[in-house]
């Protein structure tokens, strides 16, 4: 059998379908199952042992033209599923014009008519993680085989394994950055290339570097080219020495790092799953989205906030005095650091 999985959209969504592909690589162990996805997916999955193939998007465009190339492109695969984690109509035209018999995904933006097997959203899909709706698809699909798969048997592994190849590069690149690798190193992500409300902001990263550095700690920001100024910013900020390969690291590479140092600390955004689920200890501070559904699905992820009235809003774009997150002080999350630090050393 022959299995596509439309992969999501954004980094940190991709990591939430890792326990749903697992899943469903337990649902079929002899499947060969194909990635379809983005082309920065390579550098989170390209050594995930649960799939057989990533085949990368090349035509992205809306317009029904790109749609119908790309159809193409995914019928030279002959599948006989496909699964869409996805909510995009293009999306489920994509497949169905690729004439794959069997189309499973949710039933949104109009999409139903062009699945098989139109799964209708869940009611508590703000009230539970996202890890679960994902997860909830591979449920009905397992109804539809006669197997019984249900969320009590969420995978115990959700961790992405990183390579010693690529770990011994990305030691090599941290030392010829100025990393001291006597001290311990916290990862910052001081970006948020899709909310600016969800930015912590600049002064309070900065006085949280100055506290770590002062501890005898490295101080490393991570991020994508987009993020490249906020993190000037931050470096330009603080009193001390920090360490700035923001917009330097491909997905792949950044993972890797990510895998060796002591901790990260960030704003609620891609980077901060990927270090949790390579095993690095991981702290998110949260202002407008909601931690219940979108923190990172790991023992080894904790989560900064300050309960106000008017959070969760979910908005890109803070229309009053982003309380949410002014509120929270650099002492604060300084404080949490330590204590996740001290538990990484117990």
């Amino acid at each position: 059998m022959k299995i596509l999985v439309r992969g999501a959209n954004w980094i940190g969504d991709a990591v939430m379908t890792i326990p749903a592909l697992r899943a469903l690589r337990s649902l079929y162990p002899q499947a060969n199952i194909t990635l379809y996805t983005k082309p920065w997916a390579l550098g989170v999955f390209q050594e995930f042992d649960q799939i057989d193939r990533i085949l990368t998007i090349e035509n992205e465009g809306s317009g029904l033209r790109d749609t119908i190339r790309e159809s193409r492109r995914v019928a030279q695969g002959k599948y006989d599923l496909a699964l869409l984690f996805t909510n995009s109509f293009r999306s489920a035209a994509v497949v169905r014009l690729a004439g794959i018999n069997q189309r499973i995904g949710y039933s949104r933006e109009g999409r139903g008519i062009l699945l098989t097997d139109p799964i209708k959203p869940p009611s508590w899909q703000n009230e539970r993680h996202q890890v679960f709706y994902y997860l909830k698809l591979i449920e009905e699909l397992a109804k539809r085989t006669d197997s019984a798969i249900s969320f009590d048997a969420i995978p115990s592994d959700r961790q992405l394994a990183v390579s010693e190849s690529r770990r011994v590069k990305a030691r090599k690149t941290l030392v010829e950055a100025g990393l001291d690798s006597a001290k311990p190193t916290i990862g910052f992500g001081v970006g948020s290339t899709n909310s600016t409300a969800k930015r912590w902001g600049e002064e309070k990263f900065a006085s949280l570097a100055d506290l770590i550095v002062s501890s005898g700690a490295n101080v490393l920001l991570l991020g994508a080219k987009e993020e490249v100024e906020i993190s000037a910013r931050v470096a330009a900020l603080a009193n001390s020495d920090i360490i700035d390969l923001t917009g330097n690291t491909d997905l792949a590479a950044a993972s890797a790092i990510l895998a060796e140092i002591d901790l990260f600390a960030s704003n609620d955004m891609g980077l901060a799953h990927l270090a949790a689920t390579v095993g690095t200890k991981t702290l998110v501070i949260f202002g407008p989205t909601n931690e219940v559904v979108t923190r990172p699905f790991a023992p080894n992820a904790s989560v900064v906030r300050e309960e106000v009235e008017c959070s969760p809003c979910m908005l890109r774009t803070c229309p009053i005095d982003h309380r949410c997150m002014t509120r929270i002080s650099p002492d604060t999350v300084y404080a949490k650091i330590l204590g996740m630090l001290n538990e990484k050393r117990a």
